[in-house]
């Protein structure tokens, strides 16, 4: 069985800059684990309340769901935290597609000496528990029912895994550690935004025990991070601002009702990529975005555009123009 070499720790402080005396462990995967440790992005911008709540599943084996809406960065900044130490990480979709046998495992036929026999696959949830890995269950409030209520146990500090076909009792590796992100709070899709998503079961809700929310970043640190991913505008600080205030203009008008999409971080990051590609701010805008809005509301961005680039945007174009 793999194992994870907690050889050292590390201060917080030191590591991700946060003021803090709490400590991580560093982790040294050994055997097949090492490919599942994240890659370091060094341009990576981190938010301190939601990094604290990150390590403290790590340090202490806490239950940590991430909420909040699309494109902040939920699962990435799992993944950048495990990456800084070092630790596997294995991230699962939890869509409508991913079953319970899928989850846990099922019996397969296999040939053994020309023989045909049949053998339980593990499903990724076991093979996980078992091994010194975070696994990271994304979009959590889409799971289907029957996925759901196998991680009711597992949700409990040291909670254990049955396989009632294998007789067995499975408990968790010292090392495992469990996070989730979902776009709510299991309440379902009232914003109209998550199609897809249930209500969820609040018995097992109150089984994680860190609960944060990761929503848009003030302007600045959200350019900063632009900034980081698209080298080609790091000598264009002032259109990353426009922009950054361009997709702020959009999540009030959201809020507000007078626009049915907003732009998320995420399409920040591709209308600047775009705009490298393009060398144009307003096409890459039109198909990054405006391609996505309603006919009606297009207006309303032309006239966001106008206020933040003080240049038209011709929304009647075509997304090939």
């Amino acid at each position: 069985m793999s194992t994870l070499l907690r050889t050292e720790t590390a201060a917080v402080r030191e590591l991700f800059g946060i003021e803090t005396s709490m400590r991580v462990p560093l982790g040294a995967p050994q055997d097949d684990l090492a490919e599942h440790v994240p890659e370091v992005d060094p341009a990576y911008v981190f938010d301190p309340d939601v990094t604290l709540a990150i390590l403290s599943g790590f340090a202490h084996n806490r239950r940590v769901l991430l909420q909040g809406l699309h494109g902040t960065g939920k699962s990435t900044h799992v993944e950048q935290v495990a990456a800084r130490l070092g630790w596997p990480c294995v991230r699962v979709n939890l869509d409508g597609h991913l079953s319970r046998l899928d989850f846990v495992g099922r019996d397969t036929v296999v040939v053994r000496d020309g023989v045909q026999v049949t053998e339980f696959a593990e499903g990724i949830l076991p093979w996980a528990l078992q091994r010194p890995v975070a696994l990271l269950l994304d979009e959590y409030d889409a799971g289907r029912p029957d996925v759901m209520f196998v991680l009711q146990r597992v949700l409990e500090h040291e909670g254990s895994l049955t396989l009632l076909d294998q007789n067995r009792v499975l408990h968790p590796h010292h090392d495992f550690r469990l996070f989730g992100t979902a776009n709510t709070v299991g309440l379902g899709n009232t914003s109209g935004l998550y199609h897809g998503v249930q209500r969820l079961n609040h018995a097992q809700l109150d089984r994680w025990s860190v609960v944060a929310t990761l929503n848009y970043l003030p302007a600045e640190r959200e350019s900063d991070i632009v900034l980081g991913r698209v080298a080609d505008l790091r000598t264009r600080p002032e259109l990353v601002a426009a922009m950054v205030e361009f997709a702020g203009l959009t999540r009030r008008a959201f809020a507000a009702g007078d626009l049915s999409t907003l732009m998320s971080p995420r399409t920040v990051i591709s209308w600047a990529e775009n705009i490298a590609i393009f060398d144009d701010v307003a096409r890459s805008l039109r198909l990054a975005f405006t391609n996505k809005c309603a006919d009606d509301e297009k207006p309303l961005v032309a006239e966001f555009f106008q206020r933040c680039f003080d240049a038209d945007l011709d929304v009647a174009l075509p997304a090939s123009a």
